[in-house]
């Protein structure tokens, strides 16, 4: 069973950035195409970005030009750098595939990205 682990959340002001972390328990890491998802209280699970298993990236509108999604193979970890953060990005930060066709059933328990001032 894949476990995934979730870290890097936290409050911080508007304008402030924060860098979330996401380590996989799973075989061929590299060969997987990975995404974070953010959940805002009272709103469905929305992606946010992904990156293929060879580098390449794709972002949602809301989050174009201020966020970067990175990975490091040798690690099973993805990483998420906010920047410019802004209230309205507040929700619990998850990962799994990048495909919300083929998610890994199991979800890690997410971190939480507070941005209030």
């Amino acid at each position: 069973q894949v476990q995934l682990v979730e870290s890097g959340g936290g409050l911080v002001e508007p304008g402030g950035s924060l860098r979330l972390s996401c380590a996989a328990s799973v075989s061929s890491f590299g060969g997987y195409g990975m995404g974070w998802y953010r959940q805002a209280p009272g709103k469905q699970r929305e992606l946010v970005a992904t990156i293929s298993y060879n580098g390449i990236t794709n972002y949602a509108d809301s989050v174009k030009g201020r966020f970067t999604i990175s990975r490091n193979n040798a690690k099973k970890t993805v990483y998420l750098q906010m920047n410019s953060l802004k209230p309205k990005d507040t929700a619990v930060y998850y990962c799994n595939k990048g495909s919300p066709t083929s998610l890994w059933p199991s979800w890690g328990q997410g971190t939480q990205v507070t941005v209030s001032s």
